[in-house]
């Protein structure tokens, strides 16, 4: 058992952490759940999907809006004839400067950190307490089993 006082620590720790990112687990889970079914698809969807989830998938996927990786379709060119091909050309106009995504991709890598240090310390907390030992361990082993057994 540990001291009352690291107890409270580890509680406290946990409390925040896991306020700070609750939203963005939360926003992560819905995504990473209408994902699993392909819901951001139009085959998954059954037609267009509703802009909100193809959104998601998007922030979920990768770190950005569908406008902010350039999500809107471009017109594609008619084929250059043979002249047009060998006529020298100028170099493109640099695209519009989108926003980096680096911010949101370190964000994201803190909230996996802190999901997993909030995890393990509810874990800790669970597991300490003499009460609800015996079904935390059970509910742990079953949490971590059942997953594998249903992907065979």
């Amino acid at each position: 058992m540990m001291k009352a006082q690291t107890m409270r620590q580890l509680r406290r720790i946990h409390h925040y952490i896991g306020v700070f990112f609750t939203p963005a687990i939360l926003l992560f889970a819905l995504s990473g759940a209408l994902q699993t079914f392909r819901l951001q698809e139009e085959k998954g969807y059954g037609g267009t999907p509703p802009t909100w989830i193809v959104w998601m998938a998007s922030v979920h996927k990768d770190s950005a809006t569908p406008r902010d990786r350039g999500g809107e379709r471009k017109a594609q060119r008619p084929v250059a004839s043979a002249a047009e091909r060998n006529r020298p050309t100028t170099k493109p106009a640099p695209a519009s400067s989108k926003p980096s995504r680096l911010p949101m991709q370190v964000f994201v890598a803190l909230l996996s950190v802190g999901l997993i240090v909030s995890s393990v310390l509810g874990v800790m907390i669970a597991l300490n307490n003499a009460a609800t030992r015996r079904v935390s361990i059970l509910m742990l082993i079953i949490g971590t089993v059942l997953p594998l057994l249903l992907m065979l």
